[in-house]
C-alpha cells in the first residue's frame, strides 16, 4: 500500500506541473485556464488525502503495537 500512495503521489504532482503550464494568468476563469486550475486543485486534494492515509496506517500500526 505504501507503494501505491507514493505512485499516486508522483501522478498527483506531475498533472499539477503539466496544468499548471497550460494556466493563462490574463485570463485564469475562462476556458483551459479554468480546466487546469480546477485539476491543480483536485490534485491537491488527491496529494492531502494519500498523506491523511498514511498517518493514520502509521496510528493504526503503532497501536497494533502497544495491545
Amino acid at each position: 500500500m505504501k507503494i501505491f500512495t507514493i505512485v499516486a503521489s508522483i501522478i498527483a504532482v506531475g498533472l499539477i506541473i503539466f496544468s499548471a503550464s497550460k494556466l493563462n494568468f490574463d485570463a485564469i476563469l475562462e476556458g483551459e485556464s479554468a480546466t487546469a486550475l480546477i485539476t491543480i486543485v483536485a490534485a491537491l486534494c488527491v496529494i492531502l488525502l494519500l498523506q491523511v492515509f498514511r498517518v493514520s496506517k502509521k496510528v493504526e500500526k503503532l497501536y497494533k503495537k502497544r495491545k
